[in-house]
């Protein structure tokens, strides 16, 4: 380092820690103890504490704003992500590797969950419920047996691929006009069948125009989710490749300077951001399967700030939804949303805005 940039130089390897000896079956390339007696890896530990701020957060959005209880729920799970990561990179123990690596399939099951039960009976979220929670049994079961990284690590990734890929699928053929069939050719279409024609062509520009602007920016935040997401993996994946020459340059720059080489602990900061965008997607998801898209906006002022859903009116709790917040459209294509007698009226209250993305000045 530059003789003016002052550095701590890093203490000699195989320091003593109160948490010896290591029982996990996963080892990092952050040293055991430089920094401290009391934890293991204090920068893969400290940087778990993106997922502790973003659960409270997230839970607190939920609550003020009205979002589902099943993101409650979502969000705990993230929680539990990032305080078993705490504790298993701050003691290197077995058991607290079972509790992060295990919450990660748990939250993203709850997911899974959230997407696959919208609008099913009840019988069939019943089924669901079970068969999820006998697979994370399994799971869990079969990991403790195998203790290969690997079997996790795949299932994560299968099981998270389905999820976005499922979730994708819903967002676009409840908001893309050309697939759920709301274009002007298709109302036109409807008039010649002789078909009932439920809103005026006025409020149907209104709504493709409005939701063609919320799925431009959903994409935006998938894309910035995922690309966050990948780019921690790749970081991560450097740390595992070149962890010799890493150490190396750590302890030629000496602390603090060095912690910023630790891959692992940007892993956790940039997939912690990226998880918490798609449960932030999927609440938005929700309620635009809902038809509340007038009563709930994204708020992202810029890619340096976290989104937020937020409620910007009450939506009707009348007979027009179901229990289960199924829309009640008396058989229309795909739930063309929101499509009540009072549409137009819907259509001025936020049309400055398009309808959807509310800057914060």
């Amino acid at each position: 380092m530059p003789a003016w940039l002052p550095s701590v130089p890093y203490p000699p390897p195989g320091q003593p820690g109160y948490w010896h000896p290591v029982t996990s079956t996963l080892q990092w390339c952050e040293e055991d103890y430089y920094a401290t007696y009391y934890s293991a890896e204090i920068i893969n530990t400290l940087t778990n504490l993106m997922f502790i701020y973003l659960a409270y957060k997230g839970v607190q959005s939920c609550r003020k704003h009205g979002h589902d209880t099943v993101f409650q729920v979502a969000y705990f799970g993230y929680f539990l992500v990032g305080f078993g990561s705490f504790m298993f990179h701050t003691t290197l123990k077995y058991p607290w590797q079972l509790v992060d690596e295990l919450n990660m399939i748990y939250t993203t099951c709850l997911m899974a969950f959230a997407s696959l039960s919208y609008s099913q009976p009840k019988k069939t979220q019943i089924y669901l419920g079970v068969f999820l929670v006998l697979f994370c049994a399994f799971i869990t079961a079969y990991y403790h047996y195998l203790q290969d990284p690997a079997f996790h690590q795949i299932v994560y990734a299968l099981l998270t691929v389905f999820i976005v890929v499922r979730s994708v699928y819903s967002m676009e053929t409840s908001l893309r006009p050309s697939l759920r069939k709301s274009e002007e050719k298709h109302r036109l279409e409807r008039e010649r069948s002789g078909l009932p024609v439920e809103v005026s062509r006025e409020q149907q520009e209104y709504e493709n125009k409005r939701d063609l602007e919320i799925l431009r920016t959903m994409w935006c935040l998938v894309a910035f989710g995922v690309s966050i997401f990948l780019g921690g993996f790749y970081i991560w994946n450097l740390d595992n490749q070149y962890c010799s020459t890493l150490i190396r340059w750590r302890r030629n720059i000496g602390m603090p300077w060095g912690f910023f080489l630790e891959g692992h602990g940007w892993w956790h900061l940039m997939t912690g951001v990226g998880a918490y965008c798609y449960i932030v997607w999927g609440i938005h998801l929700r309620h635009i399967l809902n038809g509340d898209q007038e009563h709930f906006q994204m708020i992202w002022p810029n890619f340096f700030t976290l989104p937020e859903i937020v409620r910007v009116s009450d939506p009707p709790r009348d007979g027009s939804k179901e229990a289960n917040g199924t829309i009640a459209l008396n058989g229309s294509a795909n739930g063309s949303a929101h499509r009540t007698a009072n549409g137009s009226a819907n259509g001025s209250a936020n049309g400055s805005a398009n309808g959807h993305i509310k800057k914060r000045n």
